[in-house]
C-alpha cells in the first residue's frame, strides 16, 4: 500500500473513532442537528473503516506468520496462510481506491424529476409518460416512495410535462445520470401507416434542495395563483389553489396543482424551485470543469442525447458509455439495474483515471 493511501485510511479511521466518541456522549440526543450530521458522516465512513480494520488485522497476521514459520511443524501452514492473506490484502487495496474516491455530496439526497415531451408531438408526450412509468416501476423495486408534483397531460396520452419526487435511500446516487434527451424509435399508436418514428423526451434529475443548500431572495420570486386544471384544460376547483413560481434572475419556472390547498401547493412549488435553482448553478459549475474532465458520463444537459430505446429490435443503447442491452421490454418495466450499474462503474473508472493523472 502506498503512503498516500495509508495516510487517507488512517485519517478515515481516526475520524470514524472520533465520531463514535461524540455519538456516545449522553448529551448528543439534545442536539438533533448534530446527531443527524454525525450519523450520516459515520454511515459514509463505515465501509472504508470496516475494510481498513480487516486489512490491519491481516497485516498483523502476515507479520506473525514469519514467527510461526520458525516452527517446522507450522512452517507449511504459515506460508499458505500468509499467501492467502496477502492475496486478500491486494484485493482490498484495489477496493480502497474506489471507496476513497471523493463522494458526491448529493448522493444521499431525494430527487425531483422533470420529464417533458420534446421532438415528436403526441408521440413524444406518450413516450414521456412511458419514461415516468419506467422510473415509477424502478422506484417500487427499490422500495422508494414516489409523489406526483405537477403534470400537464398530452392530448393523445402521456404528458407534455410531468414533475415528481422520489424519496428513499441514496436515490440521487442511482438516478443522477438519467438527465438528458431520451430518444425512442418505434411505430407510434397515432401512426396509421406503420412507419417507425423517432421522438424524444427530456429528463432532468435534481437533488432535493433544503433552504441551507441554496439561498433564494424572496424578492427574486414572482408567485402567481390560478385555478387548477384537469385534462382538456377545464377548471377542477373554484379557488385559485394552483401555484406558479418564477425565479426572476434565472427565468426558471415551476408550477404545482396536485394539492387542494394553495399553501400546500406553494410549499411543494418552493421545493421544486429550490431544486431547480441549485441544479441550474451546479450545471454552470460543471460546465466550467468540463474541459478539465474530458472523459465524463455526461453533462446532464437536456440537449444531450444520452439513450435510445429501439422497440423493433427490443434494444436500449446508452450512447455515453457505448452500453447496449437487448431487453427493452424489461427495462421499460423498471429493470434498470444493469444500465445504472454500468454508468456508475464507468464514472468511477473516470474518477480513478483523473486521480492517477493528477497524482
Amino acid at each position: 500500500m502506498n503512503d498516500s493511501m495509508k495516510k487517507r485510511l488512517e485519517a478515515t479511521k481516526e475520524r470514524y473513532e472520533q465520531i463514535e466518541k461524540e455519538l456516545s456522549d449522553e448529551n448528543i440526543d439534545s442536539d438533533l442537528e448534530k446527531l443527524t450530521k454525525l450519523s450520516k458522516e459515520k454511515a459514509n465512513l463505515t465501509e472504508a473503516y470496516d475494510l481498513y480494520c480487516r486489512y490491519l488485522k491481516l497485516e498483523q497476521e502476515v507479520k506473525d506468520s514469519y514467527e510461526l514459520e520458525a516452527d517446522p511443524e507450522m512452517a507449511e501452514l504459515a506460508k499458505d496462510q500468509r499467501k492467502a492473506d496477502q492475496a486478500e490484502m491486494e484485493k482490498m487495496e484495489n477496493d480502497f481506491q474506489t471507496i476513497l474516491l471523493p463522494k458526491d455530496p448529493n448522493d444521499d439526497k431525494n430527487i425531483i424529476v422533470e420529464i417533458r415531451g420534446a421532438v415528436g408531438g403526441d408521440e413524444a408526450n406518450i413516450f414521456a409518460g412511458d419514461l415516468m412509468r419506467m422510473y415509477q416501476k424502478y422506484a417500487e423495486k427499490q422500495g422508494w416512495k414516489i409523489k406526483l408534483l405537477d403534470a400537464s397531460l398530452g392530448a393523445a396520452g402521456g404528458y407534455s410535462s410531468v414533475s415528481f419526487m422520489i424519496k428513499g435511500e441514496a436515490v440521487y446516487s442511482k438516478l443522477k445520470f438519467e438527465s438528458g434527451a431520451h430518444r425512442v424509435q418505434r411505430v407510434p399508436k397515432t401512426e396509421a401507416s406503420g412507419r417507425i418514428h423517432t421522438s424524444t423526451a427530456t429528463v432532468l434529475v435534481m437533488p432535493e434542495a433544503e433552504e441551507v443548500d441554496v439561498h433564494i431572495n424572496p424578492n427574486d420570486l414572482k408567485i402567481d395563483t390560478y385555478h387548477s386544471q384537469g385534462a382538456g384544460g377545464q377548471n377542477v376547483n373554484k379557488t385559485e389553489s394552483a401555484v406558479r413560481i418564477t425565479h426572476l434572475p434565472t427565468g426558471l419556472v415551476v408550477a404545482c396543482q396536485t394539492e387542494k390547498a394553495q399553501l400546500q401547493n406553494k410549499e411543494i412549488a418552493m421545493q421544486m424551485i429550490r431544486a431547480k435553482v441549485l441544479s441550474y448553478y451546479q450545471e454552470k459549475e460543471d460546465a466550467k470543469r468540463a474541459s478539465e474532465r474530458k472523459l465524463k458520463v455526461g453533462t446532464g444537459e437536456r440537449s444531450e442525447k444520452i439513450r435510445t430505446y429501439n422497440y423493433p429490435q427490443n434494444r436500449v443503447t446508452d450512447h455515453r458509455i457505448g452500453f447496449t442491452i437487448n431487453q427493452l421490454d424489461r427495462v421499460m418495466e423498471g429493470e434498470l439495474d444493469s444500465i445504472i450499474e454500468a454508468l456508475i462503474h464507468f464514472d468511477q473508472e473516470q474518477k480513478l483515471l483523473e486521480e492517477e493523472n493528477n497524482g
